[in-house]
Protein backbone atom coordinates (compact mmCIF):
# COMPACT_ATOMS: atom_id res chain seq x y z
CA UNK A 1 0.00 0.00 0.00
CA UNK A 2 2.96 2.47 1.12
CA UNK A 3 5.79 2.91 -1.20
CA UNK A 4 9.16 2.49 0.47
CA UNK A 5 10.39 5.77 1.06
CA UNK A 6 6.48 6.13 2.89
CA UNK A 7 7.33 3.19 4.79
CA UNK A 8 10.38 5.06 5.76
CA UNK A 9 8.72 8.53 7.22
CA UNK A 10 5.96 6.30 9.07
CA UNK A 11 9.26 4.13 10.83
CA UNK A 12 10.74 7.38 11.36
CA UNK A 13 7.93 8.63 13.14
CA UNK A 14 7.86 5.66 15.55
CA UNK A 15 4.87 4.49 13.71
CA UNK A 16 4.16 0.66 12.25
CA UNK A 17 2.16 -0.02 8.45
CA UNK A 18 -0.04 -2.25 10.82
CA UNK A 19 -0.71 0.93 13.34
CA UNK A 20 -1.11 3.39 10.40
CA UNK A 21 -3.62 0.52 8.72
CA UNK A 22 -5.12 0.55 11.83
CA UNK A 23 -5.83 4.38 11.79
CA UNK A 24 -6.90 4.05 7.85
CA UNK A 25 -9.28 1.87 8.98
CA UNK A 26 -10.88 3.99 11.44
CA UNK A 27 -11.27 7.02 9.25
CA UNK A 28 -13.25 4.31 6.87
CA UNK A 29 -15.34 3.00 9.15
CA UNK A 30 -15.57 6.37 11.62
CA UNK A 31 -14.71 6.53 15.08
CA UNK A 32 -17.18 4.63 17.16
CA UNK A 33 -19.60 7.30 19.20
CA UNK A 34 -19.70 7.51 23.17
CA UNK A 35 -23.33 6.12 24.70
CA UNK A 36 -24.14 8.54 27.28
CA UNK A 37 -27.52 7.77 29.39
CA UNK A 38 -28.11 10.79 31.44
CA UNK A 39 -25.86 13.98 32.27
CA UNK A 40 -24.48 14.48 35.63
CA UNK A 41 -26.07 17.13 37.68
CA UNK A 42 -25.74 17.87 41.47
CA UNK A 43 -28.54 15.08 42.33
CA UNK A 44 -26.59 12.27 40.72
CA UNK A 45 -22.28 12.59 40.91
CA UNK A 46 -21.94 16.13 40.99
CA UNK A 47 -20.98 16.54 44.90
CA UNK A 48 -21.51 20.37 46.62
CA UNK A 49 -20.19 21.30 49.83
CA UNK A 50 -21.86 23.72 52.29
CA UNK A 51 -18.73 25.97 53.17
CA UNK A 52 -17.63 24.23 56.63
CA UNK A 53 -16.81 21.26 54.73
CA UNK A 54 -15.15 23.03 52.09
CA UNK A 55 -13.09 24.47 54.76
CA UNK A 56 -12.47 21.06 56.71
CA UNK A 57 -11.09 19.68 52.89
CA UNK A 58 -8.93 22.58 52.74
CA UNK A 59 -7.26 22.27 56.12
CA UNK A 60 -6.91 18.77 55.97
CA UNK A 61 -4.94 18.99 52.13
CA UNK A 62 -3.00 21.30 54.30
CA UNK A 63 -2.42 19.16 57.05
CA UNK A 64 -1.66 16.15 54.82
CA UNK A 65 0.68 17.83 51.70
CA UNK A 66 3.96 18.17 53.54
CA UNK A 67 4.36 14.81 53.55
CA UNK A 68 3.38 14.31 50.25
CA UNK A 69 4.97 14.39 46.91
CA UNK A 70 2.61 16.80 44.70
CA UNK A 71 3.29 18.24 40.96
CA UNK A 72 1.69 20.43 38.65
CA UNK A 73 1.34 19.32 35.25
CA UNK A 74 0.32 22.06 32.53
CA UNK A 75 -0.24 20.96 28.80
CA UNK A 76 1.42 24.33 27.21
CA UNK A 77 2.24 22.90 23.84
CA UNK A 78 -0.64 24.56 22.12
CA UNK A 79 0.09 27.46 19.39
CA UNK A 80 -1.41 30.75 19.86
CA UNK A 81 -2.56 31.14 16.54
CA UNK A 82 -6.50 30.50 16.92
CA UNK A 83 -6.41 33.46 19.95
CA UNK A 84 -5.77 35.82 17.22
CA UNK A 85 -8.15 34.03 14.11
CA UNK A 86 -9.73 37.38 13.55
CA UNK A 87 -7.06 39.81 13.41
CA UNK A 88 -5.07 37.25 10.55
CA UNK A 89 -8.50 37.37 8.61
CA UNK A 90 -8.12 41.71 8.87
CA UNK A 91 -4.49 41.44 7.79
CA UNK A 92 -5.57 39.63 4.87
CA UNK A 93 -9.17 41.06 3.76
CA UNK A 94 -8.37 44.69 4.78
CA UNK A 95 -6.47 47.74 2.70
CA UNK A 96 -6.02 50.97 4.24
CA UNK A 97 -5.27 52.32 0.81
CA UNK A 98 -8.77 51.75 -0.57
CA UNK A 99 -11.22 51.76 1.91
CA UNK A 100 -11.56 53.60 5.35
CA UNK A 101 -11.90 51.68 8.72
CA UNK A 102 -15.50 52.61 10.43
CA UNK A 103 -16.84 51.74 7.00
CA UNK A 104 -15.14 48.42 6.50
CA UNK A 105 -16.19 47.64 9.84
CA UNK A 106 -20.11 47.71 9.53
CA UNK A 107 -19.89 46.83 5.82
CA UNK A 108 -18.62 43.49 7.37
CA UNK A 109 -20.04 43.24 10.63
CA UNK A 110 -17.12 42.35 12.21
CA UNK A 111 -18.08 42.97 15.65
CA UNK A 112 -14.82 40.70 17.41
CA UNK A 113 -12.52 42.85 15.09
CA UNK A 114 -14.74 46.37 16.24
CA UNK A 115 -13.91 45.26 20.18
CA UNK A 116 -10.26 44.55 19.96
CA UNK A 117 -10.24 48.13 18.58
CA UNK A 118 -12.06 49.73 20.68
CA UNK A 119 -10.77 48.22 23.59
CA UNK A 120 -7.12 48.15 22.80
CA UNK A 121 -5.47 50.00 25.80
CA UNK A 122 -6.78 47.58 27.69
CA UNK A 123 -4.73 44.32 26.44
CA UNK A 124 -1.83 44.02 28.03
CA UNK A 125 0.39 43.69 25.09
CA UNK A 126 -0.47 47.02 24.14
CA UNK A 127 2.78 48.77 26.00
CA UNK A 128 5.26 46.12 24.37
CA UNK A 129 3.51 47.06 20.71
CA UNK A 130 3.80 50.76 21.36
CA UNK A 131 7.02 50.29 21.65
CA UNK A 132 7.87 48.09 18.73
CA UNK A 133 5.67 51.02 16.69
CA UNK A 134 8.03 53.63 18.02
CA UNK A 135 10.84 51.86 16.46
CA UNK A 136 9.09 51.23 13.41
CA UNK A 137 6.48 53.65 12.28
CA UNK A 138 7.50 57.31 13.20
CA UNK A 139 4.74 58.37 11.17
CA UNK A 140 2.27 56.62 13.20
CA UNK A 141 0.50 58.77 15.12
CA UNK A 142 0.23 61.48 11.83
CA UNK A 143 -1.97 58.54 9.95
CA UNK A 144 -4.86 57.26 9.77
CA UNK A 145 -6.70 55.57 11.68
CA UNK A 146 -6.72 52.33 9.29
CA UNK A 147 -3.18 52.47 8.45
CA UNK A 148 -2.57 53.14 12.42
CA UNK A 149 -4.63 49.70 13.58
CA UNK A 150 -3.20 47.22 10.38
CA UNK A 151 0.50 48.88 11.86
CA UNK A 152 -0.56 47.52 15.09
CA UNK A 153 -1.75 44.37 14.43
CA UNK A 154 0.72 43.59 11.96
CA UNK A 155 4.11 44.31 14.34
CA UNK A 156 2.04 42.31 16.84
CA UNK A 157 1.87 39.50 14.89
CA UNK A 158 4.46 39.33 12.32
CA UNK A 159 7.68 37.09 12.14
CA UNK A 160 9.97 40.08 12.24
CA UNK A 161 8.10 41.79 15.58
CA UNK A 162 6.21 40.63 18.56
CA UNK A 163 5.35 37.11 16.16
CA UNK A 164 2.93 36.56 18.74
CA UNK A 165 1.09 34.54 15.57
CA UNK A 166 4.05 32.29 16.12
CA UNK A 167 4.38 31.79 19.46
CA UNK A 168 2.93 29.19 22.11
CA UNK A 169 -0.24 30.49 24.08
CA UNK A 170 1.63 30.18 27.42
CA UNK A 171 4.52 32.81 26.52
CA UNK A 172 1.86 35.67 25.42
CA UNK A 173 1.28 38.44 27.58
CA UNK A 174 -2.01 37.88 29.87
CA UNK A 175 -2.03 40.19 32.42
CA UNK A 176 -0.66 43.84 32.92
CA UNK A 177 0.55 45.16 36.34
CA UNK A 178 1.39 47.89 37.30
CA UNK A 179 5.44 47.35 37.33
CA UNK A 180 5.42 44.44 35.10
CA UNK A 181 3.71 41.77 32.51
CA UNK A 182 3.01 38.33 33.06
CA UNK A 183 2.31 35.80 30.49
CA UNK A 184 0.26 32.68 31.18
CA UNK A 185 3.36 30.71 32.02
CA UNK A 186 4.63 32.91 34.95
CA UNK A 187 1.10 33.03 36.36
CA UNK A 188 1.19 29.11 36.51
CA UNK A 189 4.16 28.95 38.05
CA UNK A 190 3.21 32.06 40.26
CA UNK A 191 -0.87 29.82 41.30
CA UNK A 192 1.40 26.95 42.35
CA UNK A 193 2.89 28.50 44.70
CA UNK A 194 -0.17 28.82 46.65
CA UNK A 195 -1.01 25.64 47.02
CA UNK A 196 1.28 22.83 45.31
CA UNK A 197 4.52 23.95 47.28
CA UNK A 198 6.28 21.33 49.82
CA UNK A 199 8.76 22.56 52.01
CA UNK A 200 8.95 25.72 50.10
CA UNK A 201 8.93 24.36 46.86
CA UNK A 202 6.64 23.92 43.98
CA UNK A 203 7.31 21.61 41.67
CA UNK A 204 5.65 21.81 37.78
CA UNK A 205 5.50 19.80 34.80
CA UNK A 206 4.84 21.43 31.53
CA UNK A 207 4.27 19.55 27.82
CA UNK A 208 6.53 22.13 25.48
CA UNK A 209 6.74 21.71 21.78
CA UNK A 210 10.52 21.29 21.32
CA UNK A 211 10.90 24.00 18.94
CA UNK A 212 9.73 26.84 21.75
CA UNK A 213 11.45 25.11 25.17
CA UNK A 214 14.52 27.32 24.90
CA UNK A 215 11.89 30.58 24.77
CA UNK A 216 10.25 28.86 27.67
CA UNK A 217 13.67 28.10 29.53
CA UNK A 218 14.44 31.87 28.89
CA UNK A 219 11.43 32.83 30.67
CA UNK A 220 11.54 31.06 33.33
CA UNK A 221 15.36 31.71 34.32
CA UNK A 222 13.97 35.36 34.18
CA UNK A 223 11.18 35.21 36.39
CA UNK A 224 11.93 32.26 39.08
CA UNK A 225 13.67 34.61 41.58
CA UNK A 226 10.63 37.42 41.41
CA UNK A 227 8.44 34.91 42.27
CA UNK A 228 10.74 33.06 44.86
CA UNK A 229 11.24 37.14 46.51
CA UNK A 230 7.05 37.43 46.55
CA UNK A 231 6.18 34.09 47.48
CA UNK A 232 8.75 32.62 49.57
CA UNK A 233 8.65 29.48 47.64
CA UNK A 234 10.57 28.39 44.71
CA UNK A 235 9.53 27.29 41.76
CA UNK A 236 11.18 23.99 39.82
CA UNK A 237 9.73 22.86 36.45
CA UNK A 238 10.79 19.95 34.22
CA UNK A 239 9.49 19.43 30.86
CA UNK A 240 8.85 16.40 27.91
CA UNK A 241 7.50 16.31 24.18
CA UNK A 242 4.48 14.63 22.82
CA UNK A 243 5.71 11.92 21.69
CA UNK A 244 5.79 11.62 17.73
CA UNK A 245 4.89 7.90 17.80
CA UNK A 246 1.35 9.18 18.87
CA UNK A 247 1.18 11.02 16.01
CA UNK A 248 -1.28 10.10 13.48
CA UNK A 249 -1.60 10.23 9.46
CA UNK A 250 -4.08 12.71 8.07
CA UNK A 251 -6.52 11.63 5.65
CA UNK A 252 -8.71 13.78 2.71
CA UNK A 253 -12.19 13.57 2.95
CA UNK A 254 -13.00 10.90 0.98
CA UNK A 255 -10.56 8.93 3.97
CA UNK A 256 -7.30 8.37 1.65
CA UNK A 257 -3.69 9.37 3.45
CA UNK A 258 -3.38 12.99 2.46
CA UNK A 259 0.52 14.05 1.33
CA UNK A 260 1.75 17.64 0.99
CA UNK A 261 3.13 19.77 -1.84
CA UNK A 262 6.27 17.51 -2.17
CA UNK A 263 4.49 14.42 -2.21
CA UNK A 264 4.89 13.45 1.53
CA UNK A 265 2.79 11.86 3.81
CA UNK A 266 1.15 14.31 6.51
CA UNK A 267 1.16 13.19 9.92
CA UNK A 268 -0.62 15.16 13.03
CA UNK A 269 -0.18 15.11 17.14
CA UNK A 270 -3.15 13.30 17.63
CA UNK A 271 -4.57 15.63 20.13
CA UNK A 272 -3.81 16.27 24.22
CA UNK A 273 -5.04 12.79 24.65
CA UNK A 274 -1.11 11.58 23.70
CA UNK A 275 0.36 13.14 26.71
CA UNK A 276 -1.37 10.29 28.67
CA UNK A 277 2.22 8.80 28.33
CA UNK A 278 3.89 12.43 29.42
CA UNK A 279 1.42 12.01 32.57
CA UNK A 280 2.62 8.36 33.13
CA UNK A 281 6.03 9.36 33.43
CA UNK A 282 5.24 11.69 36.96
CA UNK A 283 5.52 9.75 39.94
CA UNK A 284 3.91 11.69 42.67
CA UNK A 285 1.11 11.39 45.57
CA UNK A 286 -0.84 14.39 43.99
CA UNK A 287 -0.97 15.64 40.73
CA UNK A 288 -2.82 19.16 39.87
CA UNK A 289 -3.78 19.24 35.88
CA UNK A 290 -4.94 22.65 34.48
CA UNK A 291 -4.49 23.71 30.72
CA UNK A 292 -2.10 26.46 30.57
CA UNK A 293 -4.84 29.44 29.52
CA UNK A 294 -6.83 29.13 32.36
CA UNK A 295 -5.12 31.89 34.56
CA UNK A 296 -6.48 34.83 36.41
CA UNK A 297 -4.67 37.82 38.20
CA UNK A 298 -3.59 37.69 41.44
CA UNK A 299 -6.62 39.29 42.98
CA UNK A 300 -8.02 35.98 42.26
CA UNK A 301 -5.52 33.89 43.30
CA UNK A 302 -7.03 33.03 47.20
CA UNK A 303 -10.09 31.73 45.53
CA UNK A 304 -7.90 29.88 43.51
CA UNK A 305 -6.09 28.49 45.72
CA UNK A 306 -8.58 27.15 47.99
CA UNK A 307 -10.84 25.48 45.39
CA UNK A 308 -7.31 23.74 44.48
CA UNK A 309 -7.21 22.76 47.89
CA UNK A 310 -10.57 21.29 48.46
CA UNK A 311 -10.71 19.25 45.66
CA UNK A 312 -7.03 17.76 46.79
CA UNK A 313 -8.24 17.04 50.33
CA UNK A 314 -11.13 14.98 48.64
CA UNK A 315 -8.64 12.91 46.82
CA UNK A 316 -6.59 12.10 50.07
CA UNK A 317 -9.87 11.80 52.11
CA UNK A 318 -10.88 9.37 49.85
CA UNK A 319 -7.49 8.04 48.94
CA UNK A 320 -7.07 7.16 52.93
CA UNK A 321 -10.15 5.24 52.90
CA UNK A 322 -9.62 2.86 49.70
CA UNK A 323 -5.54 2.36 51.17
CA UNK A 324 -7.53 1.29 54.15
CA UNK A 325 -9.88 -0.43 52.72
CA UNK A 326 -6.93 -2.42 50.41
CA UNK A 327 -4.75 -3.33 53.35
CA UNK A 328 -7.64 -5.39 54.90
CA UNK A 329 -8.27 -7.22 51.60
CA UNK A 330 -4.68 -8.10 51.27
CA UNK A 331 -4.10 -8.75 54.97
CA UNK A 332 -7.81 -11.13 54.96
CA UNK A 333 -9.16 -9.17 57.35
CA UNK A 334 -12.15 -8.12 56.14
CA UNK A 335 -15.37 -8.67 58.19
CA UNK A 336 -18.76 -9.09 57.40
CA UNK A 337 -19.45 -5.81 58.64
CA UNK A 338 -16.45 -4.04 56.93
CA UNK A 339 -17.87 -5.88 53.62
CA UNK A 340 -20.56 -3.90 54.10
CA UNK A 341 -19.10 -0.73 54.71
CA UNK A 342 -16.88 -1.28 51.85
CA UNK A 343 -20.02 -2.07 49.30
CA UNK A 344 -21.48 1.35 50.72
CA UNK A 345 -18.51 3.30 50.20
CA UNK A 346 -18.47 1.78 46.57
CA UNK A 347 -22.05 2.84 45.69
CA UNK A 348 -22.27 6.14 48.25
CA UNK A 349 -18.56 7.98 47.22
CA UNK A 350 -17.79 6.31 44.26
CA UNK A 351 -20.74 6.01 42.03
CA UNK A 352 -19.86 2.74 40.99
CA UNK A 353 -23.59 1.27 40.38
CA UNK A 354 -22.69 -2.54 39.80
CA UNK A 355 -21.03 -3.26 42.93
CA UNK A 356 -19.19 -6.19 43.18
CA UNK A 357 -20.09 -9.05 46.02
CA UNK A 358 -16.75 -10.70 46.38
CA UNK A 359 -13.47 -8.98 48.26
CA UNK A 360 -11.29 -9.57 45.00
CA UNK A 361 -14.22 -7.81 42.85
CA UNK A 362 -14.13 -4.73 45.14
CA UNK A 363 -10.35 -4.85 44.74
CA UNK A 364 -10.41 -4.53 41.21
CA UNK A 365 -12.38 -1.59 41.58
CA UNK A 366 -10.81 0.18 44.53
CA UNK A 367 -7.05 -0.41 42.85
CA UNK A 368 -7.51 2.07 40.34
CA UNK A 369 -5.91 5.70 39.49
CA UNK A 370 -8.86 8.10 40.93
CA UNK A 371 -9.29 11.75 39.71
CA UNK A 372 -11.11 14.86 41.53
CA UNK A 373 -12.43 16.89 38.53
CA UNK A 374 -13.91 20.16 39.41
CA UNK A 375 -16.61 20.96 37.29
CA UNK A 376 -18.40 24.45 36.33
CA UNK A 377 -22.46 25.04 36.08
CA UNK A 378 -22.81 25.09 32.28
CA UNK A 379 -22.83 28.78 30.74
CA UNK A 380 -23.35 27.49 27.11
CA UNK A 381 -19.53 27.29 26.75
CA UNK A 382 -18.28 25.13 23.64
CA UNK A 383 -16.98 21.59 25.00
CA UNK A 384 -17.20 18.56 27.15
CA UNK A 385 -18.83 17.66 30.76
CA UNK A 386 -19.49 15.02 32.95
CA UNK A 387 -22.29 12.22 31.51
CA UNK A 388 -22.88 8.53 32.91
CA UNK A 389 -22.03 6.50 30.02
CA UNK A 390 -22.54 3.26 28.81
CA UNK A 391 -19.89 1.05 27.53
CA UNK A 392 -19.95 -2.20 25.45
CA UNK A 393 -20.66 -4.21 28.14
CA UNK A 394 -23.88 -2.15 29.18
CA UNK A 395 -21.73 -0.75 32.43
CA UNK A 396 -22.58 2.27 33.36
CA UNK A 397 -19.75 4.92 35.14
CA UNK A 398 -18.78 8.71 35.13
CA UNK A 399 -17.12 10.49 32.56
CA UNK A 400 -16.25 13.63 30.99
CA UNK A 401 -17.32 13.43 27.24
CA UNK A 402 -16.88 15.88 24.17
CA UNK A 403 -19.62 17.20 22.48
CA UNK A 404 -17.70 15.71 19.13
CA UNK A 405 -17.95 12.15 20.59
CA UNK A 406 -21.43 12.12 21.16
CA UNK A 407 -24.12 11.76 18.10
CA UNK A 408 -26.01 14.39 19.02
CA UNK A 409 -28.08 13.61 15.61
CA UNK A 410 -29.67 11.16 17.79
CA UNK A 411 -32.46 12.96 19.42
CA UNK A 412 -32.43 10.79 22.75
CA UNK A 413 -28.37 11.51 22.67
CA UNK A 414 -29.34 15.65 21.74
CA UNK A 415 -31.23 15.70 24.57
CA UNK A 416 -29.59 14.56 27.50
CA UNK A 417 -26.70 16.94 26.04
CA UNK A 418 -29.52 20.01 26.25
CA UNK A 419 -30.24 19.23 29.60
CA UNK A 420 -26.35 18.84 30.89
CA UNK A 421 -26.22 21.15 33.84
CA UNK A 422 -21.98 21.40 34.44
CA UNK A 423 -19.33 21.84 32.18
CA UNK A 424 -15.55 20.58 32.19
CA UNK A 425 -13.03 23.24 32.87
CA UNK A 426 -9.92 21.04 32.84
CA UNK A 427 -9.42 21.42 37.39
CA UNK A 428 -8.70 18.01 37.98
CA UNK A 429 -6.37 16.83 40.71
CA UNK A 430 -5.54 13.24 40.61
CA UNK A 431 -3.77 10.11 42.60
CA UNK A 432 -1.38 7.67 40.61
CA UNK A 433 -0.06 5.44 43.01
CA UNK A 434 -1.73 2.36 44.65
CA UNK A 435 -1.91 1.51 48.48
CA UNK A 436 1.64 0.34 48.30
CA UNK A 437 3.12 4.07 47.17
CA UNK A 438 3.60 2.13 43.45
CA UNK A 439 2.53 4.25 40.67
CA UNK A 440 0.26 3.01 38.10
CA UNK A 441 1.21 2.01 34.41
CA UNK A 442 -1.28 4.74 33.11
CA UNK A 443 -1.40 3.09 29.90
CA UNK A 444 -3.27 0.05 31.45
CA UNK A 445 -6.73 2.63 32.03
CA UNK A 446 -7.33 3.92 28.60
CA UNK A 447 -10.45 3.42 26.48
CA UNK A 448 -8.66 3.32 22.89
CA UNK A 449 -12.45 2.86 21.60
CA UNK A 450 -12.73 6.58 22.79
CA UNK A 451 -10.41 8.20 20.00
CA UNK A 452 -12.63 10.48 17.60
CA UNK A 453 -12.39 12.39 14.10
CA UNK A 454 -12.11 16.14 13.37
CA UNK A 455 -12.11 18.12 10.91
CA UNK A 456 -8.92 19.99 10.31
CA UNK A 457 -6.69 22.40 7.08
CA UNK A 458 -3.25 21.67 5.70
CA UNK A 459 -1.75 24.23 3.66
CA UNK A 460 -5.64 25.53 3.12
CA UNK A 461 -6.56 22.12 1.98
CA UNK A 462 -9.47 20.18 4.29
CA UNK A 463 -8.67 16.93 5.99
CA UNK A 464 -9.28 14.81 8.22
CA UNK A 465 -7.57 13.92 11.67
CA UNK A 466 -7.58 11.25 14.16
CA UNK A 467 -7.48 12.32 17.80
CA UNK A 468 -6.28 9.82 20.79
CA UNK A 469 -8.56 9.30 23.19
CA UNK A 470 -8.50 12.54 25.56
CA UNK A 471 -6.16 13.14 28.19
CA UNK A 472 -9.55 13.76 30.63
CA UNK A 473 -11.76 11.71 28.15
CA UNK A 474 -11.12 8.04 26.87
CA UNK A 475 -7.55 8.58 28.26
CA UNK A 476 -8.80 8.12 31.88
CA UNK A 477 -11.91 6.01 31.26
CA UNK A 478 -10.81 3.20 33.74
CA UNK A 479 -10.07 5.40 36.44
CA UNK A 480 -12.25 6.18 39.67
CA UNK A 481 -14.22 9.81 39.16
CA UNK A 482 -15.35 12.38 41.48
CA UNK A 483 -17.48 15.48 39.79
CA UNK A 484 -17.12 18.61 42.63
CA UNK A 485 -18.73 21.71 41.51
CA UNK A 486 -16.50 24.47 41.91
CA UNK A 487 -17.20 28.40 41.22
CA UNK A 488 -17.71 29.77 37.75
CA UNK A 489 -15.13 32.30 38.95
CA UNK A 490 -12.19 29.43 39.07
CA UNK A 491 -12.70 29.11 35.21
CA UNK A 492 -11.78 31.59 32.52
CA UNK A 493 -9.79 30.30 29.91
CA UNK A 494 -8.42 32.73 26.90
CA UNK A 495 -9.24 31.14 23.46
CA UNK A 496 -9.92 34.72 21.82
CA UNK A 497 -7.67 37.19 22.47
CA UNK A 498 -11.21 39.36 23.39
CA UNK A 499 -11.21 37.42 26.33
CA UNK A 500 -8.15 39.16 28.17
CA UNK A 501 -10.48 42.00 28.50
CA UNK A 502 -12.68 39.87 31.02
CA UNK A 503 -12.48 41.24 34.20
CA UNK A 504 -10.45 38.23 35.48
CA UNK A 505 -7.61 39.49 33.70
CA UNK A 506 -7.67 42.94 34.23
CA UNK A 507 -5.64 43.94 37.01
CA UNK A 508 -7.56 47.16 38.01
CA UNK A 509 -11.30 45.43 37.51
Amino acid sequence: MFIPQELDQIIAHGLSEKEIKKQLQIFHDGAPFTHVTRAVGVENGVEVYDMATQKQLATYYDSQKEQKEIIKFVPASGAATRMFKYLHAFLDNYDPDQEKLTPYLKSKKLVALKTFIDNIKYFPFTSLVQKEIRKHKPNYKKSKKGYRINSFVSLMLGKKHLNYAGLPKGLIPFHKYTKYTRTAFEEQLFEATQYAAVDGVAHLHFTFSPKHVQLFKQTYEKVKNSIKRKTKVEVQISYSFQDSSTDTIAVTLKNKPFKDKEGKLVFRPSGHGALIKNLNQIDADVIFIKNIDNVMVETHIDTIAFNKKILAGRLLQLQHKIFRYLDAIVKDQVTEEKLSEMKAFLWKELHILEIPQTKAGIAEILNRPIRVCGVVKNTGAPGGGPFWVKNKEGQQSLQIVELSQIDVSDPKQASIVANATHFNPVDLVCGTRDFKGEKYNLTHFVDPLASFISKKTVEGTPIKALEAPGLWNGAMAHWNTIFVEVPIQTFCPVKDVNDLLHPSHQPSA
